[in-house]
This record gives C-alpha cells, sequence and structure tokens, in this order.
C-alpha cells in the first residue's frame, strides 16, 4: 500500500512534526512495511493544506495528515475522494473513509501544571502556544486546570502568539510573559521553541518543555516536559491503513497506553515526583478527569 504522510510547517522543528517523523522512520525501517512518502513544508493556509490533500490522494492509496489543522479540511478532500483512506493524527474526526488518532497532550500538561504550581516562587505562571488547533487549545485548558487543581492562587498568563515557527514572535511574548512576572512558562510550540528559550535565558524564567524530552536536551532552562509519543499515533495510523483496518472512530492514546508523560529536571524535590506519579496513575485510571475547556483570560501582546 502507498501511504502520503502531510506535515504543515517545519519538518526538523525540533518538536511536534520531528516526533511524528520518528515514527514515519521506524515503519520505513520495517521491510514489511509498503511505501510511505513525506510531503512536508505545507504552509499554515486552508487553501494549501486541502490542495496537499488533493495532491497526495490522487498518487496514494491513504493519506495521513499530521496535526490537528486537519480537522478543518481532510473531511472534505475525504468525500472527494471515497477510494482512498484518510487519517489525522492529533484529529477528532471520523468517517467512513477517515480515521483519527489522538495522542492525549493534554493528560501531560495537566500534570505539567500541577507542576508548575507547586515549583513556582513568584505565584504566576505563563503558557505559550502559536496557532489556536484543538490539541493546542485542549493543552492549554488542562494545563490551566492543573496549575488551579494544585493552587488555585497562583496566576495564570495564557496566550496564543499565531506561530509555531517564528522564534522572533515567541522570544518576545515569553519576554513580556516573564514581564507579567511568571518564573515558569509552559511552550506547546515547535521551531519557534528556539526564540522562546532566549527569552527564558535572558530572563532567568524555567521553562516546561513539550512533546520530546526537553529536561534531558537543556537542563539548565527546562524543569520539565510534558512528553507526548506522537510518533505512536503515526505508526498506528500507518500500520492500520497498511493492515486494511478501518477504525472508523477516534482512537485515544494517554498514560495507559504509555504515550504521553511528564518528565522532570534532577532538582525536582521528591514529594512533587511522587504527587506527579500518583497522578498520573490516577488519570490513566479515569479518576481524575482532565479538562479539555477553557475560558479565563487571554494574554494580549502585540509582538
Amino acid at each position: 500500500m502507498n501511504v502520503s504522510i502531510i506535515f504543515v510547517g517545519e519538518l526538523y522543528d525540533n518538536g511536534f512534526n520531528q516526533c511524528a517523523l520518528e515514527g514515519v522512520q521506524k515503519l520505513q525501517r520495517n521491510e514489511d512495511t509498503g511505501v510511505v512518502n513525506v510531503v512536508s513544508g505545507i504552509p499554515y493556509d486552508t487553501a494549501a493544506m486541502a490542495q496537499a490533500l488533493r495532491d497526495a490522494a490522487e498518487h496514494s492509496d491513504g493519506v495521513v495528515f499530521v496535526g490537528g489543522q486537519g480537522n478543518r479540511v481532510t473531511p472534505n478532500v475525504a468525500d472527494t475522494f471515497p477510494e482512498r483512506v484518510f487519517a489525522i493524527v492529533q484529529g477528532n474526526v471520523a468517517g467512513s473513509n477517515i480515521a483519527s488518532y489522538d495522542v492525549l497532550q493534554e493528560q501531560s500538561a495537566f500534570l505539567a501544571g500541577v507542576f508548575a504550581a507547586r515549583m513556582t516562587r513568584t505565584g504566576t505562571v505563563g503558557h505559550l502556544s502559536g496557532h489556536r488547533v484543538v490539541p493546542g487549545l485542549k493543552g492549554r485548558a488542562a494545563f490551566a486546570a492543573g496549575v488551579r487543581f494544585a493552587d488555585k492562587n497562583v496566576r495564570l498568563v495564557s496566550g496564543f502568539c499565531g506561530t509555531q515557527d517564528d522564534s522572533a514572535v515567541t522570544e518576545a511574548w515569553t519576554a513580556a510573559i516573564a514581564g507579567e512576572g511568571a518564573d515558569i512558562i509552559f511552550t506547546m510550540l515547535n521551531a519557534a521553541r528556539d526564540g522562546a528559550t532566549r527569552a527564558c535565558r535572558m530572563t532567568g524564567m524555567h521553562q516546561i518543555g513539550n512533546a520530546a524530552d526537553w529536561c534531558r536536551a537543556d537542563p539548565e532552562v527546562f524543569v520539565a516536559s510534558a512528553m507526548a509519543r506522537i510518533d505512536l499515533g503515526v505508526m498506528r495510523a500507518i500500520s492500520d491503513m497498511q493492515s486494511g483496518f478501518r477504525p472508523n472512530e477516534i482512537v485515544h492514546l494517554g498514560i495507559r497506553e504509555e504515550a504521553v508523560s511528564l518528565s522532570m529536571g534532577q532538582d525536582v524535590p521528591q514529594p512533587v515526583r511522587q504527587e506527579i506519579a500518583a497522578l498520573a496513575r490516577k488519570i490513566a485510571e479515569g479518576t481524575v478527569p482532565v479538562a479539555t475547556s477553557y475560558d479565563g483570560p487571554e494574554f494580549e501582546f502585540a509582538a
């Protein structure tokens, strides 16, 4: 089976896309896997994303869209190509020839919120993401819920800067959030994480990353990372296509499936580690709910 996988933005972004690419590469090394074509560099534009999907569907048996942006464009294209199969990694739509695979980033984001509330010394924490896509919105909501769960008196400064890849923008936003008194910031960014990290170094603010294990990559800045195995979502989507399995549903991959977790820096106190571990077990069991909607204040900033 010939499968195309579509990436929006930079492929080697040290974040979400690169994590997803690792899943593709693992499958490509397997001789039993069919042909997997990578289509990358698609701009964050509805018309461009839809055209990329149509072009891929013309030449492939199946098409996988990486990212919640696919929710807007994939259903219409899937209707146009009923003989093809489609999947969205981090999607939330399903149909007769379309499935979604949702790595539950909100679960590790909730743990990140609890962690931030426990570790802040100023009583103010930050959040910064780029595009207002469903996974990012759910992640922000869960982080805010985690902060409230741990300490209702901790203030959250939260914003969406409109880009995942422009480091100049994220550097300015991160510095502005630090100026609001935040000493820890949770970032859901791709290549633009570099700008946020530069601002953290300048201001002394610590960062909680996402997707990859940023504590290992840069322990000076990162005190935790809300890890999300996007590669598992990609591998599951492509493997299902190749095997002929059509779930026609949203497949959820969370803590219970070992798809998400919170890594922590070496200097984190043992009581905080124990609290996070206990909460992770309860989330996996379903006894601690994770909010996915947010109605709190928005931080507005003109970079």
